[in-house]
């Protein structure tokens, strides 16, 4: 008995690689790449027609049968991993609808491996289109509670220490700033994703006349990918779109770690609806914030397969090669399921967190977070050099702090005692002064330029809101494009079918 795909090799596949490689490949892979296949072979069926490569007759009879596959879809085809891949199946399958000598044919002038990357870059174009789309709805709900939130006053952190007061909806507005950027890395990962490489055969090309600009016509690619060692040999496209999208899970890793501490009963800051919690088994008293939890993981977890896949292809050859081409991918498409299912998580979370609003007003009161506001305030009424304020402010915080006063408690005798530790003249403000530069609402409405001051926010939001919308046109227009080359070829794989 010999293999069932190579005259070349004179033994089956052993029974231990169909059981390990192959047919795990063909379970997981077939139902995907289906639709894909038939897109391929339509798009180089009318290429070979339209060149004159191919008879008319034998054209319309392989049209014939890739509109019957079609129709009955991927559960005609008989899997065998003894055949390797969905294509040999797939081939198969068209061999037994049209007789071995027509089916045989509609290999001409291509590989698999040319084959396989034109379609791990239409399934890649979907899934960056799908992501972008996920984002958009994200940020724009985001921004959407920005709005309502932007009087909503917090403390910020550095370092974990309370640091400056701010809103919700200034960090609202800034965690979709970020995702602005998330977007635009994929945006331009995008434009090198959409390029075809079918017609690179192998990697050395055909040399039959084909016209590879008309199968990238009907698969809706911008551009044809010159070099046909480098179609094969690259998935630089992939690793590209996961490097933005390992980005984009740091990006909903760190704001489910804020969350996660503000949501403690210590900091009290913010709180979720029961629905997005889970409980204890033990401690009836339990609310846990499984879904953060779940979604830091995953931040990890999309960060090792993308490490995985370019140590994967790290040490290959550059040219076609299985584990480069398609061991490596694995990871590409895990990664974006992981993605796209951590994205609807993400929105769910940022849709239902309320901020604490009282709770957050008393930790801003009494937490020393508007201390750079009163060291302003002395450079600015008091003729200070910066540094002077700085000292005497912190000795200002010190003795509260020692005496065991919140920042809300501080008296101008204090402020004299600490101005007269650095300068050795009582300063003499009255109290209404030094509150006012202490007043967390004060400090936020101050801060216009690019801060967490009301009017700014709106301005981020309003123009965060035009970003999104460039974005989601760009994807829009791209899927019309794709929309208009599948239906153009359709209509002419079925106009051939019928001559």
């Amino acid at each position: 008995m010999e293999s069932k795909v190579s005259r070349r090799l004179k033994e089956p596949l052993a029974a231990e690689i169909c059981e390990l490689i192959y047919a795990p490949r063909l379970a997981r892979d077939f139902l995907t790449v289906f639709p894909h296949l038939t897109q391929v072979n339509k798009a180089h069926l009318l290429m070979l027609h339209k060149t004159g490569l191919m008879s008319p007759d034998i054209a319309v009879k392989l049209a014939k049968g890739l509109l019957q596959i079609e129709s009955e879809g991927p559960a005609s085809v008989v899997l065998d991993p003894a055949k390797e891949d969905p294509y040999f199946n797939y081939e198969a399958r068209l061999m037994a609808i049209t007789s071995r000598d027509i089916g045989g044919r509609v290999h001409m002038a291509r590989s698999r491996n040319d084959i396989s990357v034109t379609i791990d870059r239409i399934r890649a174009r979907d899934v960056v289109l799908n992501i972008l789309e996920a984002i958009g709805r994200v940020r724009k709900n985001m921004l959407e509670r920005a709005l309502g939130f932007a009087d909503t006053v917090m403390p910020g952190y550095t370092h974990l220490q309370p640091a400056q007061p701010m809103t919700f909806g200034f960090y609202m507005a800034g965690v979709a700033e970020h995702l602005g950027r998330d977007m635009d890395r994929l945006l331009n990962a995008l434009v090198r994703i959409d390029m075809c490489p079918l017609g690179a055969g192998a990697f050395a090309g055909t040399r039959f006349p084909i016209d590879r600009s008309i199968t990238t016509k009907y698969l809706g690619f911008t551009t044809v990918q010159a070099n046909t060692l480098d179609s094969v040999a690259s998935r630089d496209f992939a690793w590209e779109a996961m490097s933005a999208m390992a980005m984009l899970a740091v990006t909903w890793g760190r704001v489910s770690q804020d969350l996660h501490v503000w949501s403690t009963p210590e900091f009290g800051l913010v709180s979720f609806p029961d629905r997005v919690a889970s409980t204890s088994s033990i401690m009836p008293q339990k609310k846990n914030p499984a879904v953060l939890e779940y979604l830091k993981g995953k931040s990890a977890h999309v960060l090792g397969l993308l490490n995985t896949a370019l140590v994967t292809v790290k040490g290959t050859h550059y040219t076609h090669t299985g584990d480069s081409s398609r061991e490596s991918m694995r990871n590409f498409w895990e990664c974006s399921d992981e993605v796209l299912r951590s994205l609807s998580l993400f929105g769910l979370i940022m849709s239902s967190v309320e901020p604490r609003k009282q709770h957050m007003l008393e930790h801003v009161n009494r937490d020393f977070s508007a201390a750079t506001d009163l060291a302003d305030g002395l450079v600015a009424e008091a003729n200070m050099p910066f540094r002077d304020a700085h000292h005497i402010v912190g000795e200002l915080v010190r003795l509260a702090i020692d005496a065991g006063k919140s920042a809300h408690e501080l008296t101008s005798e204090m402020l004299d005692q600490a101005v007269i530790e650095v300068t050795g003249a009582p300063l003499g403000w009255p109290e209404d002064k030094l509150h006012k530069y202490l007043n967390p609402v004060d400090s936020v409405n101050a801060r216009k330029s690019g801060g967490p001051a009301p009017v700014a926010t709106q301005q981020a939001v309003q123009r965060q809101l035009q970003h999104i919308d460039h974005a989601l046109a760009v994807v829009a227009l791209t899927r019309a494009r794709l929309d208009t080359a599948n239906q153009d070829m359709d209509e002419q794989i079925k106009a051939l079918a019928s001559i």
